[in-house]
């Protein structure tokens, strides 16, 4: 939901699903739009972060205070256009000092109907999230009453239950990387472009297939592994992606799931999976691989969680990686099967580049 015109520097004001009300200044573009506020803790990487369709009706605070600063370029896209619904900024820099860039991020914004609020206390914000838990918010340029903006607020879906998938994938298969290759069917429920980069990299040959297609029509192209993406929205509504992982994971052909495609593979095993409080996003969670001992600082954006319960009773699904900040899992394996998946992003974009050994972990299963 976005609605209005451009109107620089206009006020703007913030409504949380508990009451909180705030004031600033309107950035981007000048409307209303609302989703589930969430915070991202990266330093950098706005623009991967705003592009990255994991985050699809979503409004992102940063906990960086300054927003803007180098501008966007058109190599930085997760996908072709922004999925996030709104912004919450400390400081917002109206110019960026990248020479390289293409254009300033308000610009940006502007042009693709993304609402922002800018001059809020966001570490303020943000300990405020933490407390509460996820929620639902609501940003405009339009409205300024409590009672406008409840009204607005009312609009919004709650994130439990909700399928987006759909609302993200590609509407027809498409190739990437050289036909030489390796070929993996990715199926797409919201697939960022820097995990197709990191496969191709590694003479992969993707056909990325829309969310609702079927075990049997990728089949049909002869892969020989099959990649179950990213994307928002709850797993558990995502009922149609776990049907087809179940199928693909019956063939015993190699499969490889990163963050809902992890959750994906869970629930095709009869694991569960739930909400978080307030979830993981950033580019510094620590994980702990535990086949191997070491430890990784990863990139993450999840709001949902495998649950370790429902792991550790299940004689065939064993845990790989763990967060060392809160304990939940990061990562599993399917036992008799050559099935494995991460909840957190390898691909780090934006982030560090610790976990990209399991693209090559993937191609030396399907070797």
């Amino acid at each position: 939901m976005t609605t209005a015109k451009y109107n620089p520097h206009s006020k703007a004001s913030l409504l949380l699903e508990d009451g909180t009300l705030l004031h600033g200044i309107s950035v981007g573009y000048s409307g209303t739009a609302g989703g589930e506020i969430c915070f991202n803790t990266g330093m950098t990487g706005y623009q991967e972060i705003y592009t990255d369709p994991s985050y699809y009706g979503q409004v992102i605070i940063s906990t960086t205070s300054h927003i803007g600063n180098y501008n966007v370029i058109d190599d930085e896209q997760e996908s072709a256009n922004p999925q996030i619904s709104g912004i919450i900024v400390n400081e917002f820099s109206w110019k960026g000092s990248r020479k390289t860039s293409d254009e300033t991020l308000h610009k940006y914004l502007n042009d693709n109907k993304v609402v922002g609020i800018a001059d809020l206390d966001t570490r303020k914000l943000v300990k405020h999230v933490r407390t509460k838990g996820a929620m639902n918010c609501i940003i405009s340029s339009e409205y300024h009453t409590k009672e406008e903006l409840q009204k607005e607020l009312d609009k919004i879906p709650s994130m439990l239950n909700l399928e987006l998938s759909t609302q993200v994938t590609a509407k027809e298969p498409y190739y990437v990387g050289d036909p030489s290759g390796i070929k993996v069917a990715v199926l797409d429920l919201g697939c960022k472009t820097s995990i197709l980069r990191n496969m191709t990299s590694r003479g992969i040959y993707c056909k990325v297939f829309p969310a609702k297609t079927s075990f049997e029509e990728m089949k049909e192209w002869g892969p020989k592994g099959y990649f179950i993406s990213n994307g928002p929205g709850d797993p558990a509504a995502t009922s149609y992606a776990v049907e087809t992982v179940k199928e693909i994971q019956e063939s015993g052909s190699p499969m490889f799931g990163i963050c809902l495609g992890h959750q994906m593979i869970a629930l095709a095993n009869d694991v569960e999976t739930y909400k978080m409080h307030h979830g993981h996003r950033g580019l510094n969670h620590p994980v702990k691989n535990l086949l191997t001992g070491k430890s990784e600082i990863t990139s993450q954006n999840h709001g949902f969680s495998v649950s370790m319960e429902s792991v550790e009773q299940h004689p065939n699904v064993e845990m790989t990686h763990i967060n060392l900040n809160d304990k939940t899992v990061e990562g599993i394996r399917i036992k008799d099967k050559k099935v494995f998946s991460v909840q957190y992003h390898p691909e780090a974009g934006p982030g560090p580049h610790d976990s990209r050994y399991l693209f090559d972990d993937f191609i030396a299963l399907m070797n």
